[in-house]
């Protein structure tokens, strides 16, 4: 009994000290990490009153232009979505990323997982159709001609837009959470409704195949147009700038991305 007790409170001890880390780490970054302001330009108001942030991204000229909802990782906004918003904007779309963490953003783990645990989907829903709508008014945009995209927590969020939203004529989910009832896709499975990119990695342990395979047989016995692609030799998160210049499946990625946008909503 003597040993079952040292071997049980020596448990306790480690997990409490695991916990005491992860505490600190998000106390620490919480106070001297990057802030949502190191990333965003622009502003705009929640249905509920609160000023939201966002990064607002656009090509040279008048336009109108298409444009693109582009939700980042569970990392929350940040430089590398920045950068990959300005990559899209070179391509010739305006491009907002809405800040879904209401002014928050980590690098690190433990505080990722707490964000995206403590986000509220209802609230980062409404808050993504506000981005809609400040987006749309936009002089440059092309109202009738929006998309949505977004990587990991973001490709889910990107996702349900594009089910709440009948406005939305491209959905593209990189990695994201998935949808498996047929019946279950909203505004999507209106006439006419824009089409679907999923976009995973064969080696994703986050989003397995099965979940993946799932998704692709709802949406077709949906009925939505969709394309549902799994790029071999990579896991989760394989699409970034690094990824991109280096070449292989996250520059193949990418440039089925611009193809499907360029269809969807130029052509």
């Amino acid at each position: 009994m003597k040993t079952i007790r040292r071997i049980l409170t020596a448990l306790l001890v480690a997990v409490g000290l695991l916990l005491a880390g992860a505490f600190a780490v998000v106390a620490l970054d919480t106070v001297f990490g990057a802030q949502v302001t190191d990333y965003t330009n622009v502003t705009y108001r929640a249905a509920d009153g609160t000023t939201l942030r966002g990064y607002l991204a656009q090509p040279p000229g008048t336009g109108p232009f298409p444009a693109v909802l582009m939700v980042h990782e569970w990392w929350g906004l940040n430089a590398e979505i920045v950068e990959m918003a300005d990559k899209l904007a070179a391509e010739g779309y305006v491009v907002l990323a809405p800040d879904t963490y209401r002014g928050q953003t980590t690098a690190q783990i433990p505080r990722a997982l707490l964000l995206r645990l403590t986000t509220p989907p209802d609230r980062a829903d409404a808050d993504m159709q506000a981005a809609f709508d400040f987006l749309t008014v936009l002089d440059t945009v092309n109202a009738r001609r929006v998309g949505v995209m977004g990587f990991c927590y973001g490709g889910g969020v990107a996702l349900r837009h594009g089910v709440n939203n009948p406005a939305i004529r491209a959905t593209i989910n990189l990695y994201g959470d998935t949808i498996d009832d047929p019946a279950a896709f909203g505004a999507l499975l209106a006439p006419g409704a824009g089409p679907v990119l999923g976009i995973f990695g064969a080696q994703d342990q986050q989003i397995p195949l099965t979940r993946v395979r799932a998704f692709e047989a709802a949406l077709n016995a949906a009925g939505i147009a969709s394309t549902v692609t799994v790029y071999d030799g990579v896991g989760h998160a394989f699409v970034n700038p690094a990824g991109i210049a280096a070449g292989g499946p996250p520059a193949e990625a990418w440039a089925q991305i611009l193809a499907f946008l360029n269809e969807a909503l130029r052509g």
